[in-house]
């Protein structure tokens, strides 16, 4: 057989099909309709469903961000971040954050803060990487958990080095213990 056909039995199956009805069942649910929705319009059973998102299934549980400034070594950060599976990502530097204020209005700034505050609200838990005062304005604008990670005393003034095996370890941490409390075991130690 050629071009992705596949003989089982008496069966000729096409793979290129069957990746791209897979593809339209998590293009659907990603939208936030139910298993049971996708069923219907696809006319699939929805337990075929629920078995095809546990075979994908990488990390259950909360939507983590991280967000994090002045941070020297912000690349490492950012992988870290990512290898554990965080859904939203800002880290900066001095010079990045200070770039969010130079040469923009009053107004464009107030915007474009309220437009991250307003990213940030989408996550059911935020890892704070910043100065105390930071954390006091989060906690005023999301009303959610917080991971709190200190870089030192306010104001930061300069790039800080954040300890990429400590911040992987409270990582780990909050992934895993969400995970253990899903799957009913608690957190460990």
């Amino acid at each position: 057989m050629s071009a992705g056909l596949l003989r089982i039995g008496e069966k000729i199956i096409s793979m290129p099909k069957i990746e791209e009805s897979i593809r339209k069942v998590l293009q659907l649910r990603a939208t936030g309709l139910s298993q049971q929705e996708v069923a219907n319009i696809l006319g699939l059973d929805r337990t075929f469903i629920s078995r095809l998102e546990s075979i994908g299934e990488i990390r259950k549980g909360k939507k983590i961000a991280v967000f994090g400034f002045p941070i020297k070594n912000t690349e490492e950060i950012k992988k870290i971040s990512a290898a554990q599976g965080a859904d939203y990502i800002y880290i900066a530097n001095e010079e990045k954050r200070w770039n969010l204020v130079r040469d923009k209005s009053a107004l464009t700034f107030f915007n474009e803060a309220m437009e991250l505050i307003a990213k940030l609200q989408a996550f059911d838990l935020v890892v704070l990487i910043s100065s105390r005062r930071w954390l006091k304005i989060a906690e005023a604008f999301l009303n959610k958990e917080i991971v709190f990670i200190e870089l030192g005393p306010s104001p930061i003034k300069k790039d800080c080095y954040l300890n990429p095996h400590m911040f992987q370890k409270v990582l780990g941490k909050v992934t895993c213990s969400r995970e253990n409390r899903l799957a009913g075991k608690g957190e460990e130690g």
